[in-house]
């Protein structure tokens, strides 16, 4: 099983394939923000890797990340735990001012990934 390090917080083991948005709000019990239900439309997810950054990425994650203009980090609703990571949660619900997280996202990767090289 893979570990995840959310840094500040525990490393835990995550089921493989488990989705890393999930995998630390869940697993890890970091409060992640997810507007948009972790559809790779909001960027309210966003976290930096420390370690272990994938070398893929969604068609759809860079989309919205070029189009918000983000850089140096990625959207942990596209990302899938099939190795270990260690990242910093950047979105998070405390002091945010939302009233919660947002909608709970989908086991798997939304939109439906069609991955393609990290730039």
């Amino acid at each position: 099983m893979p570990k995840l390090t959310v840094e500040g917080y525990r490393t835990v083991e995550v089921p493989a394939g488990k989705r890393l948005v999930r995998a630390i709000e869940e697993d890890a019990r970091v409060d992640i923000l997810h507007a948009c239900g972790g559809n790779a439309r909001c960027t309210t997810c966003r976290i930096e890797f420390i370690a272990g950054e994938p070398e893929r990425t969604t068609e759809a994650e860079q989309a919205v990340l070029t189009a918000r203009g983000v850089v140096g980090a990625r959207l942990s609703c596209q990302i899938v735990c099939d190795h270990d990571m260690v990242v910093r949660a950047i979105s998070r619900l405390e002091g945010s001012g939302r009233p919660d997280a947002g909608p709970t996202p989908e086991p798997t990767v939304q939109p439906p990934p069609v991955w393609i090289a990290k730039p």
